[in-house]
């Protein structure tokens, strides 16, 4: 399974790479908000092998991180072994929030990417105050990870 994490996100980075993308986020969440996402929104899941109902994943051409909250610390950690996605334990001292880490990341005249469909205004718009300052652009209309997930269940007609 490690090896196939560890596959799924080198094909992401190359996608990211060919787009113009330094960073790639990837929550848990649908087009609706849902507390639970249907099976074609496990994005993150996909990518990280972890099963937990909620947590965001950021991923970059050095790094990967996944934030979860203190539910999911042990689930987690088992989950991610060997994987090379780092888990940060919200609410932590010294963990840094997702948009601060992406602020920091994200270089001069860097890109954000994210599919904006499961990203919500506010979350949009509090990343894109974030990256102004280091003139940064956000690309929000592609699902990259559509891209690599071949055998993606179909959207629930529910």
């Amino acid at each position: 399974m490690t090896d196939m994490i560890q596959e799924r996100l080198s094909q992401l980075r190359r996608l990211m790479e060919k787009r113009g993308m330094d960073a790639y986020l990837v929550p848990t969440a649908d087009f609706h908000e849902s507390e639970y996402v249907g099976d074609y929104f496990k994005c993150r899941s996909f990518l990280t092998g972890f099963t937990g109902s909620a947590g965001t994943l950021a991923v970059t051409q050095e790094d990967a991180a996944l934030w979860v909250d203190g539910r999911y610390f042990v689930q987690a950690g088992k989950q991610l072994k060997g994987t090379g996605i780092r888990m940060m334990k919200m609410g932590e001292e010294g963990v840094p929030e997702i948009e601060d880490f992406l602020a920091e990341t994200i270089p001069k005249h860097g890109c954000l990417g994210f599919d904006g469909r499961v990203v919500n205004h506010s979350m949009g718009k509090k990343l894109e105050k974030l990256l102004v300052k280091k003139e940064a652009s956000i690309q929000y209309e592609e699902d990259l990870v559509d891209a690599i997930w071949t055998d993606r269940p179909p959207i629930s007609s529910r």
